[in-house]
């Protein structure tokens, strides 16, 4: 009888995935949720045949090679930024991903993350909470208007998408937006989005929002200059990646009130966050929560586990980021 293939868990996941996958394979599950250093996950990860990680593991060439025997990574996460996707092709392994489970509970916080952001929610929390409110005052923590305004949306995929239409037809407000390709015709007018160049956008926008993925061309896409085209009133989200927005540029300019306010799920390095971004009052912070609901996290698991089942039973994974050759037992 043929053994059980081998995989690893590399951070915890919902228990009742573990215990799919463990009808199926040889587990080993890091549920203690230890962020092992990559010569620990290389360790991990030596005599098993696949491993699902989370978006925190760095598969690389180096591990690659150092971990023959892998053939799978499954990611549970629709970004794959930590794959070397072409040394992973080169080496025959699998790689894949969690799309469209977590569009829509992504682009629910995208919005509130937007809200928070415009109406000062944070700041004046902290001020109620430090005990400062002892009077009602017209313009105390007047932030800036998110109905009938204009949101910028970069990066026009499917949670892109989705923050379109709850902003066009939730909040009255017009959409435009800059992708690396223009949407079709039919898909611009069910979000009642217009595309514009991307100067014209951070120009433009009242609320500009971030939902690209990071490529090595995005590294600091918003840095300073960017930001000197924004609207002094103007509000930056990013819900996409760190390293997309320079946080020390980004930082000073809201130190300075050159632009209103930034709302950020995301950081260049997280989970450390820039030290300057710390210091001013003007930013909502939090620690890419973006995905962060029960059932979607479950789900997003779930769709890793499944794409584990399907390579190891022979049939085509649902969600491959790359197409290997075999690689060499």
């Amino acid at each position: 009888m043929n053994a059980k293939p081998r995989i690893l868990i590399a951070r915890a996941i919902s228990p009742e995935v573990v215990e799919r996958l463990s009808q199926h394979f040889e587990v080993q599950s890091n549920q203690d949720d230890v962020a092992w250093s990559q010569p620990e996950l290389i360790a991990q990860l030596q005599g098993k045949d696949g491993v699902l990680t989370t978006g925190s593991q760095t598969i690389n060439a180096e591990l690659l090679a150092a971990c023959p025997q892998l053939k799978i990574v499954a990611n549970m996460a629709v970004g794959y930024n930590n794959f070397d996707v072409p040394a992973m092709t080169a080496a025959g392994v699998q790689g894949t991903n969690a799309p469209d489970v977590l569009t829509e509970t992504t682009a629910d916080f995208g919005f509130a993350l937007l809200m928070a952001t415009a109406r000062r929610i944070t700041e004046s929390e902290h001020y109620l909470r430090a005990g400062k409110w002892n009077a009602w005052r017209y313009d105390l923590f007047a932030g800036t208007e998110v109905h009938g305004s204009t949101l910028g949306i970069i990066g026009m995929g499917r949670i892109g998408q989705g923050i379109a239409r709850r902003a066009a037809y939730g909040f009255g407000m017009r959409v435009i937006y800059h992708n690396r390709s223009r949407l079709s015709p039919e898909l611009e007018a069910e979000c009642k989005a217009g595309y514009v160049g991307k100067q014209e956008l951070l120009k433009t926008a009242d609320h500009v929002m971030l939902v690209l993925p990071y490529t090595p061309e995005n590294h600091h896409s918003i840095g300073a200059a960017e930001i000197a085209l924004m609207k002094p009133t103007a509000t930056l989200i990013n819900i996409a990646r760190g390293g997309i927005v320079d946080d020390g540029a980004l930082a000073k300019a809201l130190r300075e009130r050159r632009i209103a306010a930034a709302g950020l799920d995301v950081f260049e390095g997280e989970p450390a966050v820039h030290p300057d971004l710390l210091t001013v009052d003007n930013v909502v912070l939090t620690p890419h929560i973006a995905s962060a609901t029960l059932g979607t996290r479950l789900a997003m698991a779930d769709l890793a586990a499944s794409n584990l089942l399907a390579f190891f039973e022979g049939r085509a994974v649902l969600t491959p980021v790359n197409q290997p050759l075999p690689r060499a037992a």
